[in-house]
Parts: C-alpha cells; structure tokens; sequence
C-alpha cells in the first residue's frame, strides 16, 4: 500500500511522521517489552543470555520503527521500507538465534559454525545501524572504528592498516570469525555487562519514570519545591534546583529534565529578573546534577555496582554527600546572582500551598517510600524496581476509584454504566501510554548500552585498557592531578558524541586499571569520579546538550547558555578532585575526619562560587577573590596543616565580606 495514502500521525519518541499502523506497531512492541521486562523482573527471572536477546531484539524492532533510514523529516519510501524490513528481520534474527540455538552455542563455544559466524555478522551490524538511528552517528562510528582497530594487525583482516598504528597501541590482529565470536557469542561484547544491566536494572526504572510522569507526579515534585522556595529571592530558581534534582534522579536524562521541569521554572526565572541566559544554563546545570543524584543516578548507580561488585544500596549512600555537595554549590550561585541583582521572592498568593500540595499528591510519595524501604531491606534492585511500578500502578487505580465513585458523585457527575466504561477506557488508556513511553524512554540507553559492550569486547579482545593505562602514565608522568585532566578531557570529548551511560562505560574501561593500579585511586572512587566527569558534556561547550534544550526553552543563545551552565555545574570538576585526595568522604573512616573533610568541602565550593561571581554579602574586590582561591587550592590539598590553613583564609575573607556588607547598610539610611 502506498504510504501517502494512509493515515498518519506524529511520532513522540521519534519525532517522525508515522503511518498510522507503525504507530500501532510501535504502541503493541514496546507494551509487550514492558510487559516481558515486568514479567522477567518481578514473576519469572530469566537466564542470562534469554534475557538480554530477547530485550535486544524487542529493543532493536522498536528503534526501526520508530525512526525512519533517511531521518525524521522524509517519508521512508520504496528504498526506506526495503532496508527497515531487511533490518527488522535481523533483529528478530539477533535475538531468535540465541534463544532457539543457546544450548548448542555453549556446547562449540570457541568452535563456531559458519552460521554462528554469518549470524554474528548480521547481528553486528543490525546493532550498529539501529544505534546510528536511536542514539546518532557518533556512537556509531566510535562502534565501527573499535572494530577496524581489532582487524588492524599482521594476524587480522587488515595487517596493512596495524603498519600505521602508533607502537603502544600495536596488537596482534584478529580475523573477523574471531571478533565475531567475542561480540556476539561471547558474554564480554554486545551481550556483556551493559546491556544486561540496561536489560534488568535501567529498564525497569525508566519504566518506573515513566509511570510518574503519566500519572502527574512531575508537576507535583515541581509544585512541591515551589512551594518550599518560591517566598525567597530567587525562588524560582531555586525551585529549579531542587526540582530537578527530584525529577532528575529518577528521569535518567539531563535533557528531558531540562525540558519538563524548565517548562515551568525558565519562564518565571526570565520574569523575576534572571537573564534569559542564566535561567536557561541554571536549568541546565541543576538537570545535570539529577544524573548525579541518588536513588537512579541517570541509572550510573547499577552499573557502578556492577562494575565494583558493591551492593546497589552502598553506592547510593556514598553518593547522597557528594550529591547534596553539588547542588549546594549550585543554589549558592542561584542566591547570590539574586542578591547581586537585588532580586526578591514571588508573591504568595502566586505561589502553590505546601498544605494544599501535599493533601493533592501525598500518594506520589507512597511509590518513593516502598522503593527506598525495599532497598533498605537488600531486596535485588530490579525486583525494587517491579515492586515500585506496581505500587505506582495501584496507587493510580485506588485514587481515582475513590474520585470516581466518592467526590465525583458529589460534584455532579453520577456513576452511571457509561461513566463507569468511560473511566475503565481512561484507566486502560494510561496503563499502556505509560508502558509505551517506558519503553520508548529506554530505547536510547539501551542501544547505548550494546555498542558500548561493542567497544567493551574490543578492548578486552585487544588489552587496549593496559595500552591506554601505560599512556596516561607517560603523558602525565606520573602526575595524578595531569592523569585527571587528561580523563576529563576525554570524557568531553567523547560526551560529543556518546551518551552519558556510555561515554563512562568506554572510558572506566580504558582508564580504570591505570587509575586504580598506578594512581592508587580506590576502585569506588575511580568509578565515580570517570561517572562524574562523563557528565560534563551535558554542560560544558562547544557540544552542551543540556545547555542547548535550556537555551531553546529562554529563547537565548546556545552558546552563551552553556557557557553560564559550564559555570554554574563547576561541582563536577571540584567534587570528583575533593573525593580522590580526601577518599574518606566515600570510603569512610574515623567520624571526626568524615565530618571535617564534609565541612572543608562545602565551604570550599560555597567560597569559590563567591568568588567566581565577585560577590557573597556585598561585591567582593579581587584580592579577597586571588585569596579564596589560594585557599581553594590548600583546602583540596590532602594535608592537615595546609586544609586548616586555606580554611582559615577562606573564613577570614567571607567574614571580612560580611563586615562590608554590615557597614554598607548602616551608611546606607545616613545617605539617604
């Protein structure tokens, strides 16, 4: 039939127009994902490999569909259709062969048929084609170059290319039977460790998300830190901050976060007096403290515990000080902008009532409260995770039943059988909305997740990880502070074009043995200090994402909004420094040293937030501003005598900028 002349509709997730039966394709693919991911995660736990093809293949199915071959903005055509239907099967192949052939699989592993090998093939590149769809080129390409890497060798299929390649970097070469082995076959490439913890863990919490979302609890979260802020100078934007901090932790995105709540917080933050680029880059940085922030960490958390072998709960207690650590620093900026700008709260009647608030959506809190509860009883993450969707599901049920059968009535509108089917239809209609935009949510990170196994294999298959380790020690020569810069530079450079998710899975993989086995950074430091910087991507330019959604929602330019988000999100540099030369602040130790490095370090970020804006109490001059910044330096310096002495530097200068402040406002009323 000819596409022109059916019905058609856009596309949320794709942004594509669609015919109206892929729309319902797209609708029955991901209900049934969700619906298989719930059933997997809380009835009937599957085998490793079962569960992760079949993820993959429901996965891939619903990236072809979605977004068309040629993009978004052209109709997919005779030649469209054709390479859809080609790489539809090969989804179904990728996944299908695995589940019907695992048994035989294992009994030849490292003897492969040539079917193995073809299928392997196929699935390679079904793999990259849909991540160049659902994730962009670039994570595609880095894919492709892994691949040519492990053929470059006088052993491999492209012994001419390993002629070029730096000595350090030389290897032996490996034909495309064996790399096809290690990718598919094997349980280190596509199939390894992230995307078996986007199978399990991510998915079900996106889903999660994407339930509170259907069902109202972001406006109550944003209605909530409105109320808790909104009297105070720069109240809007500091409901910014601790709205995305709440939705952000559980969005998984610093993009969508920026464009839900920013929708509500940019435009009054543009009204109370911020400039367009500030409210845009302040969005911005807070939306990208959400992936830093406990429970789901832009789902970091479960891959950090894999990774590290600690319980899931252990990584989400170290990462609440550091969390709150960032966001301080980030409200910081927001208050003084406020006071420099002589900026004051919103009225109250303008205002959402806290009382009023909790009395509407105090059930949002009931999902959150079973999630942190079954946590705290050690229960698996994923099986938190189906406990915490049913809960939201059924707390949904219940108050609407009770609306519909209790106030309604009193409001006029009697329970009649048309009622009554209307409200099952409505009711039906949210469920599977919800599972649909779980599903949808999670098709990004999840084709993420594959290629980066792609790029894991390669690495493990090459030991390009030890060869990346040597050269970091002899480019910074042994230097830890030169060996950090050198990962954040990385981290920003492949932020371009990877995914957060990925863009850590990629570099803890390269860069881990060297920071741990040479630096002698902890193994749990290590992890989040390569998470912490893969972030700052999302805010720092030329390439600023977060930065860029912020911009398009104030109306200002791109680049000068991710410069004030660069600004603004500073704690993502700082933090991860204070962690690697004061570890006890996520390792632990003696509770007078927790407490003081906690101390220390806040002070630190609060005073360099002061002096990078030139004002705290009242405008602060440059030499106060040279001091902090000494004191800065001393602070993060892992020596007692030198941490007290730029403490005491940095006490002296806010206490002498208060001073100011008071006698300014004496003067003040004599002059006027």
């Amino acid at each position: 039939m000819n596409e022109s002349n059916q019905p058609s509709s856009v596309v949320p997730g794709g942004n594509a127009i669609q015919p109206r039966m892929v729309l319902w394709s797209i609708t029955i693919v991901a209900v049934g994902l969700s619906l298989f991911q719930l059933y997997s995660a809380g009835i009937q736990p599957l085998g490793l490999f079962y569960q992760r093809s079949i993820h993959l293949a429901l996965i891939m199915i619903l990236a072809f569909l979605m977004f068309p071959a040629f993009g978004p903005t052209r109709k997919r055509g005779v030649l469209g259709w054709g390479l859809d239907v080609l790489f539809l099967a090969g989804a179904v192949l990728t996944g299908g062969y695995l589940v019907f052939n695992l048994d035989d699989i294992f009994s030849r592993a490292g003897f492969w048929s040539d079917t193995d090998i073809l299928v392997a093939c196929i699935a390679t590149v079904t793999v990259l084609e849909a991540s160049r769809r659902a994730v962009g080129f670039g994570m595609t390409v880095i894919g492709l170059l892994a691949i040519i890497y492990a053929f470059a060798g006088p052993r491999g299929e492209l012994p001419w290319l390993g002629e070029w390649m730096p000595g350090i970097l030389e290897h032996r070469g490996y034909t495309i039977d064996r790399v096809a082995g290690q990718l598919y076959l094997g349980q280190e490439g596509i199939f390894g460790l992230p995307l078996g913890v986007a199978a399990t863990y991510i998915f079900i919490f996106v889903l999660f998300g994407a339930f509170l979302e259907c069902t109202g609890a972001g406006k109550f979260f944003i209605d909530m830190a409105y109320a808790a802020t909104g009297r105070q100078r720069g109240g809007p934007a500091k409901a910014a901050v601790l709205a995305s901090a709440g939705m952000g932790s559980i969005s998984g995105s610093a993009i969508a976060n920026v464009v839900t709540t920013g929708a509500f917080t940019i435009p009054l933050m543009k009204r109370l007096g911020y400039k367009a680029k500030q409210a845009g880059g302040i969005e911005a940085a807070a939306s990208t403290g959400g992936q830093i922030m406990p429970p789901l960490m832009g789902a970091g958390a479960f891959l950090i515990a894999e990774y590290t072998n600690t319980p899931y709960l252990d990584i989400v207690k170290v990462s609440i000080l550091p969390a709150i650590m960032y966001f301080s620093t980030v409200y910081l900026f927001v208050h003084i902008i406020a006071l420099k700008q002589g900026m004051q709260g919103l009225p109250k009647h303008e205002l959402p009532q806290m009382r009023q608030v909790m009395k509407d959506g105090w059930h949002f809190l009931l999902p959150l409260a079973v999630l942190v509860w079954l946590l705290a009883m050690s229960m698996s993450p994923m099986r938190v995770g189906y406990y915490a969707v049913v809960t939201m599901v059924a707390v949904a049920v219940i108050r609407y039943a009770l609306w519909f059968f209790f106030v309604a009535p009193r409001q006029g509108q009697p329970v009649t059988v048309s009622a009554t089917k209307n409200m099952l239809h409505s009711g039906l209609s949210k469920l599977i909305e919800g599972l649909e935009l779980g599903a949808r949510n999670a098709v990004a990170v999840s084709m993420a997740c594959a290629v980066a196994g792609i790029i894991v294999g390669v690495v493990g298959l090459t030991g390009l990880g030890l060869k990346f380790s040597s050269m970091m020690m002899a480019f910074s020569g042994g230097n830890i502070l030169l060996a950090l810069l050198m990962v954040l530079l990385a981290s920003l450079i492949l932020g371009m074009g990877l995914p957060v998710t990925a863009s850590y899975i990629v570099l803890i993989v390269l860069v881990g043995p060297a920071l741990t086995a040479e630096f002698g950074i902890p193994l749990l430091v290590a992890h989040l200090v390569v998470f912490w910087y893969s972030q700052d991507s999302n805010v720092t330019p030329p390439i600023a994402l977060a930065g860029f959604a912020g911009a398009a929602i104030a109306g200002s330019k791109p680049m000068e909004t991710s410069f004030q988000a660069w600004k603004f999100a500073k704690g993502l540099y700082l933090i991860p420094l204070f962690m690697v030369f004061n570890p006890e602040i996520i390792m632990g130790g003696a509770v007078p040293v927790v407490i003081w490095n906690g101390v220390i370090a806040i002070l630190a970020l609060g005073a360099f937030a002061a002096a990078l804006e030139g004002y705290l109490f009242t405008k602060m001059s440059w030499l106060p501003r040279v001091a902090i910044t000494a004191a800065i330096c001393g602070v993060f310096y892992p020596n007692l005598m030198t941490e007290i002495a730029g403490v005491v530097v940095m006490v002296i200068a806010i206490g002498a900028n208060w001073l100011a402040s008071k006698r300014e406002a004496h003067v003040t009323p004599v002059s006027g």
